[in-house]
Formats: C-alpha cells, sequence, structure tokens
C-alpha cells in the first residue's frame, strides 16, 4: 500500500510544500515571503496536491515544521496542519527546524536557524535549544543553514513518513523565546464621567 504525506513550513521568510510518495519527493516547492504566508498557504498546497493528480483524501498524513522562526510564521503551518488532519481524519506530525536541517547537515558543523537582529536558533546535544549571536554560534562549530524553504520541507516529509503512524498528539508551536510584542505606545483615551 502507498503511503501519500504533504508536508509545509512557513516558520520562515518562505512558504513551502512538499508531497512525498513512498520516500519519493514528487514535488517540492518554495516561495520567498517575508509576509502573506496565511493567504499563500493553502493555495500553494492544492498547486502541489494538483500537479500530482491527487486529492486531499488521498492523503495518509501532513507533516508540518513547528519552528522555531517565525512566530505569525509557526502558528499559520501548525493552525493549518491541525485543522487538516481533524478534517480529514489523518495524523499531523510536528517537525522542528532542528530535526529537519539534522538529516542534511555535514559532520562537524552546528545546525543553524536565523533568527532577528544577527541570532541563530542552535541546538547543541546535551543543551536545551540557544539563541545566540551568530558571532558567538560560530565559535562553537561551523553552522549550517539550509539554503531554503525547500530543503527543509523535504526533510519534514521524510520524518512525517516515519512518524505518523504513532503520532498521537497533535503539532504545537515550538518556540524559544517569547513573543517580542511589545503593547502599544498609543495612549489610551480619557474616559470622562457623565
Amino acid at each position: 500500500m502507498s503511503t501519500l504525506i504533504l508536508a509545509f513550513d512557513t516558520s520562515g521568510p518562505f512558504c513551502a510544500a512538499a508531497l512525498l510518495r513512498d520516500g519519493d519527493v514528487l514535488v517540492a516547492r518554495s516561495e520567498e515571503m517575508k509576509r502573506g504566508q496565511a493567504e499563500r498557504l493553502m493555495p500553494l498546497l492544492e498547486e502541489v496536491l494538483a500537479k500530482c493528480g491527487v486529492t486531499w483524501r488521498d492523503l495518509d498524513a501532513v507533516g508540518v515544521g513547528i519552528g522555531p522562526g517565525n512566530f505569525t510564521g509557526i502558528r499559520i503551518s501548525v493552525s493549518a496542519a491541525r485543522g487538516l488532519a481533524l478534517g480529514l481524519g489523518i495524523p499531523a506530525v510536528g517537525v522542528t527546524g532542528f530535526e529537519s536541517l539534522e538529516l542534511s547537515a555535514p559532520d562537524g558543523t552546528l545546525p543553524a536557524i536565523p533568527a532577528p537582529r544577527d541570532h541563530v536558533y542552535i541546538r547543541r546535544s546535551a543543551k536545551p535549544p540557544e539563541l545566540l549571536p551568530v558571532s558567538d554560534a560560530t565559535e562553537i562549530a561551523p553552522l549550517y543553514l539550509a539554503e531554503d524553504g525547500t530543503e527543509t520541507v523535504i526533510a519534514i516529509a521524510r520524518i512525517a513518513a516515519e512518524r505518523y503512524l504513532n503520532a498521537v498528539t497533535p503539532p504545537a508551536p515550538f518556540y524559544i523565546r517569547p513573543a517580542d510584542a511589545a503593547p502599544s505606545r498609543d495612549v489610551p483615551p480619557v474616559l470622562l464621567d457623565e
């Protein structure tokens, strides 16, 4: 019996999707974008399915990038994966960016995920994930960063194909630091007594 996995990721400045059948990549696409992933994700997924002549009902599972990365992008993908899994009655498998990079990182390199302000997210084997300046991280080991979302989303599909039969909990965002949103600087209006 054939296994069909749809994977997607919007945790970085891209919208990426891949379709995998029995370990073979049927199609993989990544579009660079800093904004607009929420509007682009579902049409991109439909294009990927249509290119291979399959439908949503043909899927055995979905794989999704859960971060770390862009807060809004992570929420977009995770909520889409959970909704698709619920609606289609199939498992959704969350895959961290570290797990996807580790599949192709050369020996002696440190998988790293770009972060704002010249920082990267890293995970050393015996330590929890960290957010470090690029200069500090490069002192640990040469950094390995994915070229674009295509490599990452293919790895997500491969990992999801290995794990989907044992997936029991819905995917959840993988955050390393809290959101950096700040309260509005606007002074609220003064309320007058009547």
